[in-house]
């Protein structure tokens, strides 16, 4: 028996290599990466947590989702594929007004998703 020890960044595999005529019982397995790629943003608060964070930090400010995500997206932290898009490419969005701006930023940071 022989272990292999692989590490990248923060994240350990251990391996038993075996040669398969050895082996009475394997099985296999099959991981899809794109299915389990999150980047370390979207795994930290989700919209409601950021709509309840600037509520409580700016005497009840409300955000919409549409703010939110502009603001995101501003500082490079990447969506998923939005499947609720406007029909015609040049279709008018309200675009986030800089003080929930500000509060959306501190949220984020709060967050430490940026």
């Amino acid at each position: 028996m022989q272990y292999k020890i692989k590490v990248q960044g923060n994240c350990e595999t251990v391996c038993l290599l075996s040669k398969l005529h050895e082996a009475k019982h394997h099985v296999n397995v099959r991981l899809d990466m794109d299915e389990l790629d999150l980047t370390a943003a979207e795994s930290k608060a989700t919209y409601e947590e950021i709509r309840k964070y600037v509520a409580e930090h700016y005497d009840g400010m409300k955000v919409s989702n549409l703010y939110i995500a502009q603001v995101k997206a501003k500082y490079g932290i990447i969506e998923r594929e939005n499947y609720n898009k406007a029909k015609s490419d040049d279709a008018r969005q309200p675009k986030c007004p800089k003080e929930k701006e500000e509060a959306i930023v501190e949220a984020l940071k709060a967050f430490k998703m940026i």
